[in-house]
């Protein structure tokens, strides 16, 4: 199976969103709180196609994922419950990944991380960034196999569920 990332385009935001609803189908189901409030939403989503930061993980022809890379500062990570590692250079944070209902199984979500931190890499980025509501037993499992260090606690927004763990890797 021919497996890869490349950026999203405006044509893929139906089958993003439906990938990202399917996502927080899930994560309720889990138990989570996280993306039940709206968010990520198309607006959102749309923006990320523009500025260039969205990628789709493509399998079969399909798309199978959709994950964003930013590039540029986070800035839910300018103060954190704890220390990152790095905090002197360019860091790439990963946001709102998501794969398909169709594919999930296959450990693509591994494929798509790693192509993520590969296209870092190439644009000569480092350090790392992410993070994941403390009941995201799924996501921190993901991160943690791919070397992710947990670093503390950062707020994605005021209320009581907007605190996340927060990790980072460091290449």
């Amino acid at each position: 199976m021919l497996i890869y990332i490349r950026l999203a385009e405006k044509e893929d935001l139906d089958q993003i969103m439906k990938i990202i609803d399917e996502a927080k189908e899930l994560l309720k189901k889990d138990g989570n709180p996280q993306w039940q409030n709206g968010s990520p939403n198309r607006k959102m989503l749309a923006e990320d196609i523009t500025l260039k930061r969205a990628y789709c993980l493509v399998a079969n022809k399909e798309i199978a994922g959709v994950a964003v890379l930013l590039t540029t500062p986070d800035p839910n990570y300018a103060e954190i419950d704890g220390a990152w590692k790095n905090n002197d250079e360019q860091y790439a944070t990963i946001h709102r990944i998501a794969i398909s209902t169709e594919f999930r199984g296959q450990h693509l979500s591994q494929f798509m991380m790693s192509n993520l931190i590969s296209r870092g890499l190439m644009l000569g980025i480092h350090n790392f960034r992410i993070d994941t509501h403390g009941v995201n037993k799924r996501m921190q499992g993901l991160i943690k196999s791919l070397g992710f260090e947990f670093r503390g606690v950062v707020q994605v927004d005021q209320t009581e569920n907007g605190a996340r763990n927060a990790y980072e890797l460091n290449l």
